[in-house]
């Protein structure tokens, strides 16, 4: 499996209004066919200084493959293509983490 593991931080300005619909894009992204699975998550705001609390989503998307995960990002997944053209002025940071499956060395 090939994890995609991306933390968004939105405008502070954006209405509630907005904030839905971001959340909405958000899970829509599990209509590509190019993903296994999907979650979407909010800071749970554990108390540690270790833990960063300070995006406003988290978008966690699994794909079968490596070549799974290239398609969703190329122009012809519609459904991210859409959700990056509909909402990429809504944030003003992103922060991926892509991993594999860790192997022993």
């Amino acid at each position: 499996m090939f994890c995609h593991c991306v933390h968004f931080w939105l405008k502070p300005e954006i209405s509630d209004d907005d904030r839905a619909a971001f959340l909405a894009g958000l899970r829509k992204l599990s209509e590509s066919p190019n993903v296994a699975s999907c979650r979407v998550g909010a800071p749970a705001g554990t108390p540690r200084e270790v833990v960063d609390n300070s995006y406003d989503f988290q978008l966690l998307v699994m794909f079968e493959t490596p070549e799974a995960h290239d398609a969703y990002q190329s122009p012809d997944d519609a459904a991210h293509a859409a959700f990056i053209e509909r909402f990429a002025s809504m944030w003003t940071r992103v922060l991926i983490y892509d991993s594999v499956e860790a192997t022993p060395a």
